[in-house]
């Protein structure tokens, strides 16, 4: 009887073995849960509180295809007890061996929060892996490229993690992080690749200064290339992304091996920064998801835990773009999940999961093209990967999607050899370009395309091909408008004269009053097959600081000079539209954008719109229309080419699905 019990038990194990769901690879994952909580030195035993039951309770009620989980933060304090690394200092269990018998049970990817430049406990023990500042001082936090870091730490304690079988690792602190480095091997390798130098620039007017930037990039590059290597060697398996790596903080191809791209965007004014977020890593070509804090707030104030409800318009702006979605929530600091907001994970889960099939993978229809530029965003940034000087970028995005036209951000890697794909291409105020980029785009505008200019500084760049003669820069304080409406700007005004056949749109006012006209605000003029305009205001910069519906009908009503979007939707102008295709289908995602956002750190109530009447072209009529996730036949006319339906609410994000 024992032996018969005995076999019983060994075949149920055997079988389970081979049952057990094996876990996605990230490119194939649409859903996680980041847990983190970035461990320290004074934290209770690690472990204490956490159980499998809470794992399995939280795995069996959201159902994610992946978790992250905490194992170094900033402080450079290991929440599980290596042997590599700098362990917190009392372990009741170890999480990371829980987490991974729980995950492996449920078929659930896990996935590791690493800290990566930035390490505070490795620098106190070794000094020698700093930056060293441009005063001569060392970092107490950020870990040099030139030092042995990566290959004494990073490396080491990423291959023992791997042992413990977790499927990859989400390096953060990484990018964002890396600061200048002053130190004996970064200043030589410096002066051995510029014959004028002699020493670093410690100025940022210095002529060399952006040499000495550029050259920090492409050791950061280096860096995680090196370890993203050496961890695929070690563990062909192994998944490693650098948080925020070939994103907005860093808009260049792709040329390191990391497996997938992803980012967490900023926890207040989510919503928009996750639509910028989710359109600038779209289309860099890897597996990508984005992060969604589940509380808001800045870190000079107290954080407010989100409702399901925000982070599921959160969530929508980046299933539009066809990404991955997850959300962070904190550990306890024993390593322990916070239980009360499993029904929270679970609500935002459902929702994503009712938008998958017509959501994940989908590639965007090329309609406008926002330029995300990498030459001019190198001549005015003075940071390493910080994703700064963005607002003009920011704004302009958000004039066009709240005009309803679907807006990609493309850089010059994306668009090179296939402008002419775009209707409408929007340059926003880029100081620089490359003379061949800008050849291009007149020889896309020459063949029929339409290019929209914007900026004090880079109208300058089309003086010719805009069809005006331009005057002075003019330092005003006052307001522009078109027809019957005004607005303040504290701008700068590139003064123009229109040349023969070019016409003007808008106007700069010298008062509050339309009778005071000071100067036409935009122009438009033939050019070739095609069209080009000018904005003669910083206006995406303007708009960050006085947001008005005025700027936004403004961009919107001179757009149409060039291009008319293709789907409109009255009835509601906080509906945002990203048309999509996949397998011969076309989806039209519709986006609620009412709410808190900006005022609130977190909100509950998001109002339905309605009633919407949505109007769509195309060559022939459709054989039928799907209002999903309702999985509903929509009633529509078809006529000259347009399809007209209505759609009586809109609660947060719907997709009408096209098959022809």
């Amino acid at each position: 009887m024992k032996s018969t019990i005995v076999s019983i038990a060994l075949l149920f194990a055997f079988t389970t073995a081979f049952t057990q769901k094996k876990p996605l690879r990230r490119a194939d994952s649409f859903l996680g849960v980041h847990l983190d909580f970035h461990a320290g030195l004074t934290d209770p035993p690690m472990g204490g509180s956490l159980t499998e039951g809470m794992i399995d309770s939280m795995l069996t009620a959201v159902k994610p295809d992946y978790i992250q989980i905490d194992c170094k933060g900033h402080p450079g304090v290991s929440s599980y007890p290596t042997k590599v690394g700098n362990s917190a200092n009392n372990f009741a269990k170890d999480p990371l061996a829980l987490f991974r018998k729980i995950t492996a049970k449920h078929g659930v990817a896990l996935y590791m929060h690493y800290s990566g430049v930035w390490d505070n406990e490795a620098l106190k023990k070794h000094s020698n892996w700093a930056v060293t500042n441009a005063d001569g001082k060392r970092s107490n936090s950020k870990t040099s490229a030139w030092s042995a870091y990566s290959d004494s730490l990073l490396i080491p304690q990423l291959k023992e993690i791997a042992d413990y079988g977790v499927d990859g690792a989400w390096v953060d602190g990484d990018c964002w992080a890396a600061e200048l480095d002053y130190n004996a091997a970064a200043v030589a390798e410096f002066v051995a690749q510029n014959k004028t130098a002699t020493d670093a620039p410690r100025k940022k007017d210095d002529a060399n200064y952006p040499a000495w930037v550029e050259m920090h990039r492409v050791a950061f590059r280096r860096y995680v290339n090196h370890y993203a290597n050496a961890l695929h060697a070690y563990k062909p398996t192994f998944q490693v992304a650098s948080n925020w790596a070939f994103s907005s903080f860093m808009p260049e191809p792709v040329d390191a091996n990391v497996d997938f791209i992803s980012g967490d965007f900023t926890p207040s004014n989510s919503v928009h920064d996750g639509a910028f977020q989710a359109r600038c890593i779209a289309p860099q070509g890897k597996p990508w998801d984005l992060m969604a804090w589940s509380f808001g707030g800045n870190f000079s104030t107290k954080w407010s835990p989100k409702s399901a409800i925000q982070l599921k318009q959160e969530a929508a702006q980046v299933l539009a773009m066809g990404g991955g979605f997850q959300a962070y929530f904190t550990q306890n600091r024993d390593a322990s999940i916070e239980p009360w907001t499993v029904p929270v994970m679970a609500e935002y889960a459902r929702f994503c999961r009712e938008r998958q099939a017509f959501c994940f993978q989908t590639k965007p229809l090329p309609q406008v093209a926002l330029l995300y530029s990498t030459v001019g965003w190198k001549a005015k940034s003075e940071n390493i990967y910080q994703g700064d000087k963005l607002d003009a970028l920011k704004a302009t995005l958000n004039l066009l999607i709240y005009n309803q036209y679907p807006t990609e951000i493309l850089m010059e890697h994306h668009l090179r050899g296939r402008m002419q794909q775009y209707p409408l291409i929007v340059i926003p105020e880029w100081e620089k370009l490359a003379e061949d980029f800008r050849q291009e785009l007149l020889q896309y505008v020459q063949r029929g395309g339409n290019l929209l200019v914007i900026g004090t500084k880079t109208v300058p760049l089309f003086e010719k091909e805009l069809g005006v003669k331009l005057g002075e820069i003019k330092k005003i304080d006052t307001h522009f408008g078109y027809g019957n409406v005004l607005t303040a700007t504290n701008s700068d005004y590139q003064s123009f004269v229109p040349l023969p056949n070019t016409q003007t749109f808008g106007q700069i006012y010298t008062a509050r009053d339309l009778r005071y006209g000071a100067g036409p605000a935009a122009s438009v003029a033939a050019l070739g097959k095609g069209k080009i305009a000018g904005i003669y205001l910083d206006f995406g910069n303007n708009y960050a600081k006085n947001e008005s519906y005025i700027s936004r009908d403004f961009l919107g009503e001179l757009s149409k000079q060039l291009f008319e979007p293709v789907v409109k939707v009255a009835g509601s102008k906080l509906v945002q539209v990203a048309w999509n295709q996949k397998d011969g289908k076309q989806f039209i995602n519709l986006i609620n954008m009412g709410g808190n956002h900006k005022s609130a750190f977190a909100h509950d109530e998001i109002p339905p719109l309605g009633l919407l009447r949505v109007t769509f072209k195309t060559a022939q009529a459709p054989r039928s229309l799907t209002l999903q996730p309702d999985n509903k036949p929509i009633n529509f006319v078809y006529k000259n080419g347009e399809v007209n339906f209505d759609l009586p609410k809109l609660e947060i994000h719907a997709i009408v699905v096209v098959e022809k």
